[in-house]
């Protein structure tokens, strides 16, 4: 079985240590303990991974994040994976630093990325990991909070959070959406 498992983020380095590349961050994460890295593709960074059997094919898009499901759309064909086998990981304004919190479907949220996967998918029925990243900013000052870098409290905690995020996104493949939901939303 064959999994495609998406980071949202925006490629450069002066994007690296945002809070809106936190997905980029997990896929990071799920590759660390393997003996594989990226490599340059249409549209996106890629590397697979095995785990108890299954492939998990790993992509950050480079089209930046309000692209994003060109990237999606184009390897989702490309691999032949079905939609009930792809997970997005995400960063979410709406939950409080290091929540994490798996569905198999939902609203964009106002997330860009998400909205322009669902505009390239025609829905929004596929699953995704968010990860709280707070929403301590002004009004009309969202752009600038999610394209900041992590404060210092964060980053001595997101070791832990990235590691929950990882668990969360191989038990997707390995013991499927419900299960994964029941045993780590919340925690």
């Amino acid at each position: 079985m064959k999994f495609l498992i998406v980071g949202l983020g925006n490629p450069g380095a002066e994007y690296t240590n945002t809070r809106h590349n936190i997905g980029f961050k997990v896929l990071d994460a799920l590759l660390e303990s393997s003996n594989t890295s990226f490599t340059d593709d249409r549209h996106v960074k890629i590397a697979t991974i095995k785990h108890k059997g299954k492939s998990f094919h790993l992509i950050k898009p480079t089209t930046f994040m309000n692209l994003s499901g060109k990237a999606v759309n184009y390897w989702l064909q490309q691999l032949k994976i079905p939609v009930s086998n792809l997970l997005v990981v995400t960063d979410d304004i709406a939950l409080p630093f290091g929540s994490l919190r798996m569905r198999g479907k939902g609203s964009d949220g106002g997330h860009n990325g998400l909205k322009d996967i669902n505009a390239l998918l025609g829905h929004n029925n596929y699953a995704r990991l968010r990860f709280g990243v707070g929403s301590d900013f002004s009004k009309g000052r969202q752009a600038d909070y999610v394209l900041s870098n992590w404060d210092s409290e964060q980053e001595s905690l997101l070791i832990e959070r990235l590691d929950q995020a990882k668990k969360m996104c191989l038990s997707f493949g390995a013991i499927g959406l419900a299960q994964t939901m029941s045993n780590f939303n919340g925690k």
